[in-house]
């Protein structure tokens, strides 16, 4: 349906959620741990319709947001491309694979893992009227993703030899493995791998797009503006339009949604959220399992005392997980185990939880001749809790005997300048959702920068070994071998893992129905 939009009134409404938020009763009411009562599904009195546009805002990128979504930073730029551009797939631990399949029709693995053949569905159509192929698969993969700055697209080419990956007509896509895995389908359909038409070298509205939406509007650091795409492949969406906006305040964007100016509302801070419990017009649909952010803090192992295994040991037992999970989130956050990816099925559930326990760290600090010694934590806000959690372990490094103190940059300025951060001594980081063995590779493995000084090449040997074996038992043993030699020396304190506290209008369902709900594509979204 063509749906024309008022381009000035979209973009003076997506200002108006500066204003003051509105709360309900529960204002000194902690958020709930549970699930919200509807789910994302039908309530009582609802059900899904056709039509109507659903409003959405998120923190954005400023004047850096771009169609681009390959080279996009912001967690906006992946929203809206995943609204405006087909998926080869998402994970779906229901799924016979593990995952839901998008634009292909299915994945097969050859015996000795050293080729995965990628099948097309039959039938998918571009916006231009031009049916989608394997041409337009192997270019997204071989030279727009190959080419990504980011690391989650680097994912594909760390994985598989796209210099050598090939057409076999128009339905299938050759992929050679640089070495043998049998978990590419999870690197592959995690939801962030879109496809565009072979041969786009710039992004642009009106430009050819397989989605489920068209986009018809777009300015960088204000919003962009869908209408449904009524011929896209599996279902047609029930919205007959969407509008994205930039709202950079968490606090305002809970006002607009309480106030009626949108219906969703995209990781509110905790504080933030807390307000909206037992809200009479909003409710907070918080991110499940495995779509969990993890906030860390890095000990570089380049530099003294971090050097000293017993410093680490030390910093991990400093820490406070359930007071944290308790005072930052307000139990609405689970506690993390110093191991990125959990919820993912190839996390090590078997290690014991590390304990909270500063006498005995005080007595490692004291052995390592450490005891007293001057840290400085460098964080910042670049996602909900980061600093009030950074906040939280200094004071509990003092409680050990440690003389810690914060440091926090501006928001976006952590990462800006990546070689000086990953000199740190001591540093705040969060970890993306994506499955363990994927997340060590692209992030720890043979000491990357990002690997603060760690280089294993033995943990790199059991990780690759885990990869490559197709018995699921015996993998997730090599797996949980490997994942403990992080934990017992690694040099990461991971304290907590922490939903998007998202939160929608009551009303509002289908979101969480897309698969991939820290950056939803709202293609199964609808409006009661």
């Amino acid at each position: 349906m063509s749906r024309q939009i008022d381009r000035r009134a979209f973009l003076r409404r997506g200002m108006v959620g500066a204003a003051a938020l509105a709360v309900g009763p529960g204002l000194l009411a902690a958020c709930s741990t549970g699930e919200p009562g509807s789910g994302g599904r039908p309530g009582p009195g609802s059900s899904p319709r056709s039509g109507g546009t659903l409003r959405a805002a998120f923190a954005g990128g400023g004047a850096s947001e771009t169609l681009d979504f390959f080279n996009g930073p912001s967690a906006l730029d992946l929203v809206r491309a995943r609204a405006w551009h087909g998926t080869l797939g998402n994970l779906d631990p229901s799924g016979p694979d593990g995952v839901r399949y998008g634009v292909l029709k299915g994945i097969d693995i050859s015996d000795d893992l050293s080729t995965y053949t990628l099948h097309v569905r039959p039938g998918v159509r571009f916006t231009d009227g031009s049916r989608l192929t394997s041409a337009d698969i192997l270019h997204s993969l071989s030279t727009l993703a190959a080419r990504s700055t980011l690391p989650v697209y680097r994912l594909a080419a760390a994985n598989f030899d796209l210099a050598h990956a090939k057409a076999d007509g128009d339905l299938k896509v050759v992929l050679p493995t640089l070495r043998p895995i049998a978990d590419g389908r999870m690197i592959l359909c995690q939801g962030n791998f879109l496809v565009v038409k072979d041969g786009t070298r710039s992004f642009r509205k009106g430009m050819p797009s397989c989605g489920p939406f068209r986009l018809t509007e777009f300015t960088a650091g204000q919003g962009s503006a869908f209408e449904r795409y009524d011929d896209h492949y599996g279902h047609v969406p029930h919205l007959d339009g969407l509008e994205l906006r930039s709202i950079a305040d968490s606090t305002a964007r809970a006002g607009a949604l309480t106030s009626g100016e949108i219906d969703f509302a995209h990781d509110l801070s905790p504080v933030t959220a807390r307000t909206l419990d037992d809200h009479s017009k909003a409710e907070l649909v918080p991110t499940r399992s495995p779509y969990l952010v993890g906030l860390s803090f890095q000990m570089n192992m380049s530099v003294k005392p971090f050097d000293d295994p017993r410093v680490r040991e030390a910093f991990k037992l400093a820490a406070d997980r359930e007071a944290m999970v308790k005072t930052v989130f307000y139990g609405n956050a689970e506690v993390g185990n110093d191991l990125p990816s959990m919820g993912f099925p190839d996390y090590a559930e078997g290690l014991p939880q590390r304990a909270h326990d500063p006498q005995r760290a005080r007595a490692l600090l004291k052995e390592a001749g450490a005891d007293g010694i001057k840290v400085t934590l460098t964080t910042g806000p670049e996602t909900p809790g980061m600093v009030e959690l950074a906040t939280l372990f200094v004071e509990d490094l003092k409680k050990a005997g440690v003389r810690a103190s914060v440091r926090e940059l501006p928001a976006g300025q952590l990462y800006a300048d990546f070689p000086a951060y990953a000199a740190l001594p001591l540093a705040g980081s969060y970890q993306m959702p994506i499955p363990a063995l994927s997340a060590y590779q692209m992030s720890t493995a043979g000491g990357a920068p990002s690997a603060f000084g760690w280089k294993e090449p033995g943990t790199d040997a059991l990780v690759a070994k885990a990869r490559a074996e197709r018995d699921k038992a015996e993998a997730g043993k090599l797996s949980t071998r490997a994942q403990r030699t992080r934990w017992e020396d690694g040099n990461q304190v991971l304290p907590v893992f922490k939903p998007n506290l998202n939160a929608q209008a009551k009303g509002v369902g289908g979101i969480r129905d897309d698969l991939f709900e820290q950056f939803p594509g709202f293609s199964r979204a609808w409006l009661a």
